[in-house]
């Protein structure tokens, strides 16, 4: 059920997100100050790619206050913008009973697109 879920998925946009954020890492990456806030957005790359049959969770073992700057950082830039998107098509995927398993892989995404230091995707 999660190939066919994430092939969908693939298919009706989490390609192109995926490219989205890809494209977002490889322009902070330039400099050496975005290399971490690039380092986030492949690893949102890589579950917006498969988000079916993973799962984000906290990290105990990273970061501490180092991590909440950061993700002080990463809201203010533009981190509050990706979750509002998310929760957006999550909310309007919520509409069909057919767009339910979606919807909660936006929701998914959400969390670890508002504050993506100190989470792992498992």
């Amino acid at each position: 059920m999660n190939l066919l879920g994430n092939l969908i998925w693939l298919i009706f946009g989490g390609l192109a997100a995926a490219i989205g954020y890809v494209a977002g890492g490889m322009v902070l990456c330039v400099t050496i100050v975005g290399i971490p806030f690039g380092i986030q957005c492949f690893k949102l790359a890589i579950l917006v790619l498969w988000p079916f049959g993973r799962q984000v969770e906290s990290s105990s073992a990273s970061g501490g206050c180092l991590s909440a700057v950061c993700n002080i950082i990463w809201i203010i830039c533009g981190g509050w913008y990706t979750a509002l998107m998310h929760l957006f098509f999550g909310l309007l995927l919520f509409v069909t009973v057919i767009g339910i398993p979606f919807a909660r892989q936006h929701f998914k995404l959400l969390e670890i697109s508002m504050m993506p230091f100190g989470k792992r995707i498992v």
